[in-house]
């Protein structure tokens, strides 16, 4: 997949789920470009997926440059606040997994616009007295908090959705809250929502 990544590799080397991550990466980075249509990024991607070596994913991005790819996400974002609020908004990019401390503090994690590029996403919290955490989850986004041990708080989580809305992301939440609220909710408004709004403001 060039020299960044598995290009020095032998071709009959085994990938690990990292590279076939990696090569969707660039399949879908290039079809933002216009690189590739959707039809050729859904085969591709399918092919990526079930890739064994080196030399199946090298087929796949061989004819895409990698020039302007954007950074991979961080391996672990860790975020220890005590008072005041915080907040990952926009497009940010969702690494694999999240050490969350909070006290007397207030988190908020949007999804709505977040660059996804991994199917699951952990989060390790451990919520002390006043340590709230908000997710903001759109469809195709589901949170799993069955690891979290609770001694006081609330967890609200919305329903899980049925099979016709596909998975993007699941966020898998551990660790233990003695005193703050886990929230999982949808956005008030999603992206296109919110450009329908301003475009019928323009028009008026």
């Amino acid at each position: 997949m060039g020299d960044e990544s598995t290009g020095a590799l032998a071709p009959e080397l085994r990938v690990s789920h990292e590279d076939r991550d990696q090569a969707v990466e660039i399949l879908r980075f290039a079809a933002g470009s216009g690189r590739l249509t959707v039809a050729e990024l859904d085969e591709r991607i399918e092919a990526a997926l079930a890739a064994k070596t080196v030399g199946d994913l090298r087929a796949l991005t061989a004819d895409l440059p990698l020039e302007g790819l954007p950074p991979q996400p961080r391996e672990v974002l860790r975020i220890d606040q005590r008072f005041g609020d915080g907040k990952r908004a926009g497009r940010w990019r969702v690494p694999r997994r999240m050490e969350v401390r909070l006290m007397f503090a207030d988190l908020k994690l949007d999804f709505t616009e977040a660059v996804i590029t991994h199917s699951t996403l952990e989060i390790e919290v451990d919520l002390r007295v006043g340590g709230d955490l908000t997710l903001v989850v759109p469809p195709g986004v589901v949170v799993d908090a069955d690891g979290i041990t609770k001694s006081r708080g609330d967890i609200k989580l919305p329903p899980v959705p049925g099979p016709e809305i596909p998975i993007r992301l699941r966020v898998l939440l551990s660790g233990t809250s003695t005193g703050g609220d886990i929230v999982a909710r949808p956005p008030r408004r999603l992206p296109w929502q919110r450009k329908a709004r301003a475009g019928t403001r323009d028009a008026g």
